[in-house]
């Protein structure tokens, strides 16, 4: 199963995949919004359909101290128009600090500032989604440890 990791904001949408066993995510694109949030749902459903991708799990802008500000409820609006819109399920994931980590990632590699422009918000995504795939994994050893004890 592939999953798509999305970061969903104001002018671009990040776009990471996982591998097939779903214990890697790898930033994939960005999309550039449309005027249109149907028309960007539209491209991530392409990308979704080429992946044979069954979740989309999008990033949520919590505010610091956990609470969903504006921009956490904008992010849930849309999620409800994307799930509608796809036809594929979504889960939602704690997105705090994850650009600051993705600039820091990049700044550790090298990339320059510019660089950085193009391909931050795909790596904000995949780093929502390794976030995501190691909580899952994590909470599946947890219920094989009390199955087996």
């Amino acid at each position: 199963m592939r999953v798509l990791g999305i970061d969903i904001g104001s002018k671009k949408i990040g776009i990471a995949i996982s591998n097939q066993e779903m214990t890697l995510a790898t930033p994939l694109t960005v999309v550039h919004r449309s005027s249109q949030k149907s028309e960007d749902h539209k491209t991530i459903m392409s990308i979704a359909h080429e992946w044979e991708v069954e979740l989309l799990v999008v990033g949520i802008p919590l505010s610091l101290d956990g609470s969903l500000g504006i921009a956490a409820e904008n992010v849930l609006q849309e999620i409800e128009h994307l799930e509608r819109n796809t036809g594929i399920p979504v889960d939602t994931f704690d997105e705090r600090f994850t650009t600051i980590s993705a600039k820091q990632v990049l700044h550790d590699q090298g990339v320059s500032e510019k660089e950085q422009k193009n391909i931050i918000d795909q790596v904000a995504a995949s780093i929502i989604l390794q976030a995501w795939l190691d909580h899952k994994m994590s909470a599946s050893s947890s219920i094989k440890e009390v199955v087996s004890d």
